[in-house]
């Protein structure tokens, strides 16, 4: 699973780095987990952006970033 954090100005200051520091502690009893810094998304109104596998959440943080992985895991869109 390849998981890309927006590291642009906006999602830094709405929370990114917790972000990557809870997908690191997840990292370690879910090791395919890829964790990737990215450029702007171009959504930074809606960031924190993470893209994972190719498809963008937005309004991604350190408590949300478990169950969207696990509803992306499974198929199904966790921000609907």
């Amino acid at each position: 699973m390849v998981v890309r954090v927006c590291m642009g100005s906006s999602c830094h200051l709405k929370g990114s780095y917790k972000v990557v520091q809870r997908l690191e502690e997840l990292r370690s009893t879910h090791p395919e987990i890829q964790i990737y810094g990215s450029l702007c998304f171009g959504n930074c109104s809606d960031g924190v952006c993470v893209e994972i596998d190719g498809k963008l959440y937005k309004n991604v943080n350190a408590e949300n970033i478990k169950q969207i992985l696990v509803e992306a895991k499974n198929g199904s869109d966790p921000l609907k």
